[in-house]
């Protein structure tokens, strides 16, 4: 369990670097400066950088960005890339139309 106040006395203030307006998250428009700042304000995991940014959030659901937002994380948090708690992996979802369902058991379509 990571005592909060204890790494962000560790990791110091935020300070804004040259290339923070660069773009990691396209779908939902997340730069890099954003990740570092709330890093800085208490964001140490990547669920939770989720909820609070949305990075990850848009149509491609992380596949573009999700190794991009842990290594700017961990660089901020001085730590290995591994130290970034991950975020927990769900099926994308989608409406099926029952008789699609019923095939699948074996059910007959009239």
């Amino acid at each position: 369990m990571i005592d909060i106040r204890q790494k962000l006395d560790e990791i110091g203030p935020f300070v804004p670097g040259a290339d923070d307006g660069l773009l990691v998250c396209r779908c939902e428009e997340v730069t890099k400066g954003e990740i570092r700042r709330a890093v800085h304000e208490g964001i140490f995991t990547i669920e939770e950088m989720r909820r609070y940014l949305r990075n990850g959030m848009g149509l491609c659901q992380g596949q573009t960005c999700s190794r991009l937002v842990k290594s700017i994380m961990a660089a901020e948090l001085k730590e290995a890339p591994d130290y970034v708690e991950p975020a927990s992996a769900r099926a994308p979802m989608r409406p099926i139309e029952m008789e699609i369902l019923g095939k699948d058991q074996g059910g007959k379509h009239e």
